[in-house]
Order: structure tokens, then sequence, then C-alpha cells
């Protein structure tokens, strides 16, 4: 090989790396896929949207009522608490009104402290059961201490496996699946004197847990690493995903940002954890937290998730940010066509507020408006301009095309 073709495929090598450092898709971690009800879970399935009611369980009309407020929104999974046995019987009846409303929306019980019986008991009734590793066994805490001898840590270790073990059961005989939900504010106190308040700890407590399920050849499993500050979830969301592949587990990760707040921010601080680590590739189903009526968290994790390409739900609105070029309102004109269009899915409307930028800048926009001068509007198929009309007939215009390409279908 002469010193030109080493050269060239030297060269070559180089962009091929710069491509795949640099590639505009996302690249999923590959894992094995959990099915929770008839929703899958894993790197061979979109990723997930669910969310939490807020009712008390018990309220069994109001619980039902929630639950259908979240699947007429297109929630995929429900999660909902189960703190006692009484509870737990209520998903029962809860479950039994959701049938006769057609809804088969999956169900997943929330069970914390010491909470076997009543996990035993809600498996019955839901698809999915979530434990918080932290609060899965009571540790008295002692002000007193000063460290875990290793005798006490395999103790309680043993006890965890012996309260463990009838849930995994339980579960691997139905077929249903386990929520290994690890939260940062609430690790075991064996877990923060052996390994701190830290990701590390929050991995170690995870873990433990995966172990046990391994020994038991239960392998339903789904995890979370929840943090209320969104570097440390991501800290431990890379953290548990580099040790689960390393000692082969190539289980599926649920994400959220806990106790994320309302508003802007909430919505900010949760896009800021969940959409970084999905466009690493990790994150298999999604919850934004919010301080808000749940239904409220189903439409930003859909933003989230198409904005990264992950799902195409619905329209991708494109606009420029207007500037002393644009000849019309543009903001006004982007609201008139959202309103006209919005109920459509899988196409990009591009909204351009002139011709320097637009054509280029909408290019992969199934359709543009754009403006061309003032009082006039062209509208275009991708890159080809098709029509010019009037500005205060735009809109409309726009419409006719996408029925003239037979992508249009009328709102409900």
């Amino acid at each position: 090989m002469n010193t030109i073709d080493l050269m060239s495929l030297t060269k070559s090598k180089e962009v091929n790396n710069l491509s795949k450092r640099y590639s505009t898709q996302i690249e999923r971690r590959v894992t094995k896929t959990v099915m929770v009800g008839d929703v899958g879970i894993g790197s061979d399935h979109p990723v997930r949207i669910q969310s939490m009611i807020n009712e008390d369980t018990m309220d069994i009309d109001n619980a039902t009522l929630a639950i259908k407020r979240l699947h007429d929104v297109d929630c995929e999974i429900v999660r909902l608490t189960v703190p006692s046995v009484a509870h737990a019987k209520a998903v029962g009846e809860i479950k039994k009104n959701l049938r006769e409303l057609g809804i088969n929306t999956p169900l997943v019980a929330d069970v914390h402290h010491n909470g076997m019986k009543i996990a035993m008991e809600v498996a019955k009734h839901v698809d999915k059961v979530r434990i918080n590793p932290g609060l899965f066994v009571f540790e008295k805490s002692d002000p007193n201490r000063t460290e875990y001898s290793f005798e006490e840590f395999d103790s309680i270790k043993n006890t965890i496996l012996k309260r463990f073990t009838p849930l995994v059961e339980v579960l691997k005989s139905q077929n249903k699946a386990l929520r290994i939900g690890v939260n940062h504010g609430s690790l075991s106190e064996r877990m923060l004197f052996t390994y701190g308040d830290t990701p590390l700890g929050m991995t170690e407590s995870a873990m433990e847990f995966v172990k046990i399920c391994d020994e038991l050849d239960f392998h339903n499993i789904i995890i979370s690493m929840k943090a209320s500050r969104a570097p440390v979830m991501m800290a431990a969301y890379r953290m548990i995903a580099d040790r689960l592949d390393s000692e082969g587990y190539n289980y599926p990760l649920h994400l959220g940002v806990t106790e994320a707040g309302d508003g802007d921010y909430g919505r900010i601080k949760s896009t800021a954890g969940i959409a970084t680590l999905l466009a690493e590739g990790l994150g298999d189903t999604i919850r934004v937290s919010l301080t808000e009526a749940p239904e409220k968290e189903i439409p930003v994790g859909y933003s989230i998730l198409q904005s990264l390409g992950l799902r195409k739900t619905m329209v991708e609105y494109i606009s420029c940010p207007s500037c002393g070029r644009t000849l019309f309102n543009l903001e006004e004109v982007v609201n008139k066509v959202r309103n006209a269009t919005s109920h459509l899915t899988g196409l990009d409307i591009a909204v351009m507020g002139c011709i320097v930028n637009g054509p280029g800048e909408m290019a992969d926009a199934d359709y543009g408006y754009v403006g061309k001068g003032k009082g006039t509007i062209a509208l275009y198929r991708r890159k080809e301009e098709i029509r010019r009309v009037p500005e205060d007939e735009g809109v409309q215009a726009l419409i006719q095309l996408i029925k003239d390409d037979g992508k249009w279908i009328d709102p409900e």
C-alpha cells in the first residue's frame, strides 16, 4: 500500500469515527424487553410515557376517574400508591371499574415501608410492583452509630432476601414486572454509612436487589435512580447503566427527576435530566414529575421525546424568532397554523418570516409557510415552492395543500 492509499484509508477511518461520534441519530442502550401488561418496555420499543395519580387509592371512584383522565391524554402506564393492605384490595375494585370503561392501561403499585403483605396482595391486581430498596426493610436509626460491621450488613441482607423472595416468586409465577426504584432521598442507613449519600450508594442499593432477583432467576425488572437534583440523577443513571452492562444485566431504565416542582422551572428541570440521558441513549420509559395535575405531565414527556426524534406523536412546528425582515405577525400566524393543524400527527410544518433563511432552515419540513414579500405568502412542499397566495389566505391554502396530498384528517 503506497503512502497516498494509506493516507486515504486513515482519512476514511477518521471520517467514520467522527460520523459515529457526532451522529444525529440517538443509539439507545440495548436492553431486554419487560412487559408491563400489554406495553413493552425496552430498546425494541418506543420510550414510554407514564404518570401517577394523586388520589387516595381507597377513594375508588375518584381514583378510577383520575386514571381515566390520564388514559384520555395517552398516558401509557399509570402508578398509584398502596400504603396498606386495604389500599391493595381497593386496587382490585379500581381495576374492575377500569375494565368496565374499556380501559386497559397497565397499573403499577407503589409499595414502601415493610410492604411485603401489601405487595403480595396488590400483585394480584396490577401489572408491575414498585419497591424502594431503601425502605423495604426497616432499619432502626442509631444516633450513636459510626459504622456498620460486616456481620450487621450481611444480617440485614439476609433479612431482605427472606422477605423479598415471596414477592419475587409471585411476580415470577404471574409473569409480572418489578421496578427497583431507588430514591436519593431515602437510601437506607446501611447504604449511607457504607457508601455515602452518593450515586454510588444508590447504585449499590439497586444492585443488591438486582442480584437477589438473579439468584431467584427473575428478570422482569425495570430500574429507576431518581433524585431531586438533575446532576445527581444523571450521575446515578450513568453509573447503574455501566454497572448493569458490565455484569450482564441488560434491564431497562425508568427515568425521572423526582420532586421537580411546578411551572416552567419544573418542566425545565425535568427536561434537563431526562433529555440529557435520553440523548446519551439511556432510558426506556419516563415520568415527568410535576406539582400539578398528573395529566399535565404527559404533553411534556411527549414533547421531550419528539424534540429528540425518539417518538413522532404530534406535529413538529418549526418557526423563526422573527426579526426586522418579517413582514407579518409571525407569532399570530404560528398560533393560527397550530390551531388549524395540531390534531394531525407525524408532520413537520415550518412558519418562517422571510426568504433569507426560510427555505434553507425549513428544508426538512414537510410543509412551509414563508413570507415572500409584503402581503404575500409562499407555500412549500419540502424544498419546492408550490404556490403564492395573499397573506389573508395563507393558512387556508396551507390546509388545502395538505388535503391535496392526502395527509389531512378532520379533527374530532
